[in-house]
């Protein structure tokens, strides 16, 4: 309200009211601002009969007694809504603790107003401060000066020009205020053209939360100023605001998804279809299957396939026929290949070997993710020229099945832990800083009781060149799985 009372109370009264009832239907925490002064003393003795200086006169001629406030004020709370006032000086914080406000609002004027701002502190009162004109290091001055003394404390990005003229209202600096004081609220107090209701959309998508703007009731006598809206402006302006919550939605979470984004968006995707015929009992692999749309209801579809997700046939699909839920039974990994990358990174990290971590991260599952724990083993290839060198990991219990080379001649450094390795049928225990040669066709296989990291150097590795003792693993084609980013 400010001094759109114009220094009667009745008015004043008249205000709320009509505020309220614009209102009341909205589903905001609405309240209404005056402003304090002990005009005695704010005003020089000097000036204060003066009418040629603006500010002087509008003070003086809108000048209202204690009293009268404290009838404005209980006419807010009576209406139901908040009680915010703009002390101008340290008694009118006084007379705000007195008279039973919600909340004190820092004018932009007084914002390094420093022997008020610390009466203000000593309210218990939270606060809320207008930035106009203000640069980021006095704004950084002052919320830390709150921060310290734990105030509950928001600010308002604001304009200084009476109205602001729309190319003026930077509310970008919305923005700047929320990513430089992450944890404070942050608002906007309006100055534009009464019949603007298009900023608090934009400032409300720049996640402004609390807002400010100039209102009066004209009167046959009484003319509102060029940036304070009348009650049906405020309506107008209230609903905007509604309408831009309502289309920003819900913060901080995901929405949640109607039942006709789903069908549609599930209506355009890639249905999985038998490519060649696929037996009771075999996987869903690559060269067996295509995608095409349109898909049925329960079909698989291509966005339930990923290097996780394997799906095994429980009876038989013909070519061209789609894969359905009901008829293959899923395996999903990504879990465990999770646990598995976790594993990895604590062993490396007590172990204090240091490994490039973009490089991609392949996870041997021989008798697959279930029984990695078990089985299996984690390389990480560094270079693969004339020379390799790769790093092997194996976590606690773990064992790596017995396997040989026909191309590869390589030898391990055991940089941590210990193994139990056999080697051309003979078993015995390496430890840490032990050496391994190991020549191109000798069988050889390990386990680990406390994990262990071993530096391989060999040969050029060829895939397809690993042959395991067990021959079910070479059956198994899909015993790898390789991650990138896995330090991250």
């Amino acid at each position: 309200m400010a001094n759109n009372h114009m220094g009667n109370v009745e008015h004043g009264l008249r205000i709320v009211r009509a505020m309220h009832e614009v209102s009341k239907d909205f589903p905001f925490n609405i309240g209404i601002k005056l402003q304090y002064r002990d005009i005695d003393t704010f005003i020089h003795p000097d000036y204060q009969k003066r009418t040629d200086l603006k500010f002087v006169k509008r003070f003086s001629e809108t000048r209202l007694s204690w009293e009268d406030y404290k009838r404005i004020k209980d006419q807010m709370h009576e209406c139901g809504m908040l009680a915010i006032c703009t002390p101008w000086d340290e008694i009118s914080v006084d007379r705000i603790e007195e008279h039973g406000y919600d909340f004190i609002k820092i004018a932009s004027c007084y914002w390094t107003d420093w022997p008020l701002l610390e009466r203000i502190a000593k309210s218990h009162l939270p606060v809320i401060g207008s930035v106009a004109g203000v640069g980021l290091e006095d704004i950084d001055k002052v919320v830390s000066f709150f921060r310290h003394r734990t105030r509950p404390f928001s600010i308002m990005h604001c304009v200084g020009e009476y109205p602001t003229r729309d190319e003026n209202l930077q509310l970008n600096q919305i923005e700047l205020l929320k990513r430089r004081y992450p944890g404070l609220e942050v608002g906007y107090s309006t100055h534009e053209r009464p019949d603007n209701v298009d900023a608090v959309k934009v400032a409300i998508g720049l996640g402004a939360t609390v807002f400010e703007k100039h209102v009066g009731v004209p009167t046959d006598t009484i003319t509102l100023n060029a940036y304070s809206a009348n009650p049906e402006q405020v309506r107008a302006w209230l609903a905007s605001a509604a309408s831009a919550f309502a289309m920003c939605g819900i913060e901080g979470e995901r929405y949640k998804f109607t039942e006709d984004e789903i069908r549609t968006l599930r209506a355009l995707q890639r249905g999985v279809f038998a490519k060649t015929p696929i037996a009771a009992g075999e996987m869903l692999r690559a060269e067996k299957i295509f995608y095409a749309m349109p898909n049925s209801e329960g079909q698989i579809v291509a966005n339930d396939m990923s290097k996780y997700a394997n799906y095994y046939a429980e009876r038989s699909i013909a070519v061209n026929q789609p894969a359905m839920s009901a008829g293959v039974r899923a395996c999903d990994s990504r879990e465990r290949v999770h646990h598995a990358i976790s594993e990895v990174r604590k062993l490396l990290k007590k172990s204090k070997v240091i490994v490039p971590g973009q490089l991609e991260l392949e996870i041997s599952h021989h008798y697959g993710m279930e029984q990695f724990e078990k089985f299996g083993s984690t390389i990480i290839t560094v270079v693969n020229r004339e020379y390799c060198k790769r790093v092997i990991v194996l976590i606690p219990g773990q064992t790596h099945p017995e396997q040989w080379h026909k191309q590869k001649d390589e030898t391990y450094h055991i940089l941590h832990g210990e193994i139990n390795l056999t080697l051309g049928g003979v078993t015995c225990i390496r430890k840490a800083n032990d050496i391994v040669i190991i020549p191109r066709g000798v069988h050889h296989g390990f386990s680990t009781r406390t994990g262990t990291v071993i530096e391989e150097v060999s040969s050029y590795y060829t895939q397809g060149d690993s042959f395991y003792t067990d021959a079910t693993i070479e059956a198994n084609t899909n015993r790898k799985t390789f991650v990138t980013h896995w330090m991250d």
